[in-house]
Formats: C-alpha cells, sequence, structure tokens
C-alpha cells in the first residue's frame, strides 16, 4: 500500500474544480526514474499568479460618453499584466495601489502568447479612483489529484492538464503555489451532458509541498510532508501502454483504492493530452461517481503493474470515458 498520509483538518468546504486546458506535450526520450510511487490521493492546490491575469474587460459610460481605457489600448482577456508605470504587479492589491499613484496616463506592460508587450491608456476617472477597465485575478484554488511522488528527489507530479483560467481557457502562468493537506466530503455524480465533480475542504495553515511549475501536462513541484512512502512501482514509457485492462487509483470515496477500468484505444504522437482513451468499468467507481469527474485529474493509471498514466478529463456526453496523458509526457514536461 500506498498513503498520502493527510490529517483530515476541516477548513470550509470547496466543491469547485480546477478549470483544464488540455495542451500537447513534448515527445521528448528523457530518461525516467526506475521508480516512482503512484498517489492518487486528491489535494487543494492554490497558486498565486506571476502579475494579475485580465479575466474581464469593462467600460464606462458618463454624459452619454462611453470609454474602455483598456480594450481601446488592445488589452484582451487573457493578458497578464506585469508593471504599471514601472512599478511591479504581483497582485490585485499592488494593482489598487499603483493605480492610486499614477496620473491622467499610464503605461501598461503586460503578456499575451509569451510576448512582453506595452499600451499607453488614460485610465478612467471616478472621484479620486482610477479605473483600467478590466477585472482581474492574482490566484486560483481548487481541487486536484496528485499522480506520482518520486522518493530520490522529493518531486511530484499533479493533475495531468494545465491549470487554466476558466474565463479565457489560457495557462495561469505561475509565480508561486501549494498543494495543502485536503478531505473529500462529497461527490456530485456524473451524468450525459453534465460533468460531476469532488468536494473537499483543505487548510490553507498546513501545505504538503510547493507547486514550481503549470504546463499543459500538469503542475510540478516538490513535497515537504505528508507522504508515508511503502511502496512504488516501475515507470512505463508510452511505447509500453496498451489497449486492455487497467486501473486508476482515486480517493473519491473518502478513501485511497484502486478501480478496474480499460485503456480501450491508444494514440501516438501530440494529442493535446489526450494520449489513450479509458473507460470505467469498476461497478463501484460506476455507482459512486458516474465514472471520471472533475477532481480526478492526475488520478494514477497503473497497468501490468507499472505507473503508465495519468487521468486527464471526461467525455461531457458519457462519464463512463475519458482520457489519459503518458506519464512519459508528464515526466518530461517536469
Amino acid at each position: 500500500m500506498v498513503r498520502l498520509d493527510l490529517k483530515k483538518r476541516a477548513a470550509g468546504a470547496v466543491a469547485a474544480a480546477l478549470a483544464a486546458l488540455l495542451l500537447s506535450a513534448p515527445a521528448l526520450a528523457a530518461e525516467l526514474p526506475d521508480r516512482l510511487v503512484p498517489v492518487g490521493e486528491a489535494v487543494g492546490i492554490s497558486v498565486k499568479t506571476r502579475g494579475v491575469m485580465v479575466a474581464e474587460l469593462s467600460e464606462f459610460e458618463e454624459n452619454g460618453v462611453v470609454t474602455a481605457p483598456a480594450r481601446d489600448a488592445g488589452l484582451l482577456p487573457g493578458d497578464v499584466i506585469t508593471k504599471i508605470d514601472g512599478v511591479e504587479i504581483d497582485s490585485t492589491a499592488a494593482m489598487s495601489r499603483a493605480l492610486a499613484a499614477c496620473g491622467d496616463q499610464v503605461t501598461v506592460v503586460y503578456e499575451r502568447d509569451g510576448k512582453t508587450l506595452q499600451a499607453t491608456l488614460r485610465p478612467h476617472l471616478d472621484g479620486e479612483e482610477r479605473y483600467l477597465g478590466v477585472w482581474v485575478r492574482d490566484g486560483l484554488t481548487g481541487i486536484g489529484t496528485v499522480t506520482y511522488y518520486d522518493p530520490d528527489t522529493g518531486g511530484f507530479g499533479a493533475l495531468g492538464h494545465a491549470i487554466a483560467d476558466s474565463a479565457t481557457g489560457v495557462i495561469v502562468p505561475v509565480r508561486e503555489g501549494a498543494i495543502l493537506d485536503a478531505q473529500i466530503t462529497g461527490v456530485t455524480k456524473g451524468r450525459a451532458g453534465d460533468p460531476g465533480q469532488l468536494g473537499g475542504s483543505f487548510d490553507f495553515s498546513s501545505p504538503l509541498g510547493d507547486v514550481r511549475k503549470n504546463c499543459g501536462c500538469g503542475i510540478f513541484g516538490s513535497l515537504t510532508a505528508g507522504l508515508d512512502v511503502q511502496e512504488a512501482v516501475p515507470a512505463a514509457r508510452a511505447e509500453e501502454v496498451k489497449p486492455g485492462p487497467a486501473v486508476v487509483i482515486s480517493d473519491a470515496s473518502g478513501q485511497r483504492r484502486e478501480y478496474k477500468v480499460e485503456i480501450t484505444r491508444v494514440y501516438r504522437g501530440e494529442r493535446d493530452g489526450r494520449d489513450m482513451m479509458l473507460r470505467v468499468t469498476d461497478r463501484e467507481l460506476l455507482d459512486l461517481t458516474g465514472g471520471i469527474v472533475q477532481g480526478m485529474s492526475g488520478s494514477p493509471i497503473l497497468q501490468n503493474g507499472k505507473l503508465v498514466g495519468a487521468v486527464t478529463h471526461v467525455l461531457i456526453n458519457n462519464p463512463e470515458k475519458g482520457y489519459g496523458v503518458f506519464l512519459e509526457n508528464m515526466l518530461n514536461a517536469a
């Protein structure tokens, strides 16, 4: 047995699952670890963005005149504001302070698609307050599943897909983050057209590890507490994964255990995280969740005693089926 030794501290229910943008991973021939611990425990995930992310644009009307400073300057949802008049912006509070100190015209530095851009605009003035015409966020929280732990390095991989902004679909640029002690408090069962999700509580005062990277194949970092490692299994290359019986590890019931699935198809080449198709065959999991639900992303997949990948997402119209990413792609991304 392998377990994540969570102390299950109550901290207020969180019934949200992380939004997912599934991007392809590079097919590199990197050296794989000999053995990894398949974890399969749900954790709280909290990340802070590098800069502040534009979620929506807004406009203002005064005396019949409509203004939209950010929109007119060319900013778009998904852009990440990093500086205002030369001042580093790393939170919504820092943005508010920078605007309070600015004049009638400001220079905004922002990132889009890996490029650094700049715009000059006139904030909307409402009394003493200045506004750019943007709704922004500086972090996200939710629930996901840890896929593996490397006892030799202390590193972990989770989710199997990126943390992305739900409004824009843009991968969140992570400045810092943590995985947190969590407890499953309920399950919303998945149905055709209505994906289910795990509900849970987690404690911000009990981090289990640091999140250092967020990319198309998952989140990665180092664990600092909470694991009681009893067994590791061989790590499989993508070429070893075949259609046939397999298991996924999940604690959707509140207890970590294996559930039977079948790998029905294996895809080669870049597949945007859809490297294999899965079908849940375990009656107990079907009765509990309806199949694959949000929050199970990252659940490790084992075949023939080897760790082969992680669950990534569900087919909306058939929650008994979903996709998984190859472990090799996760490790290459890490």
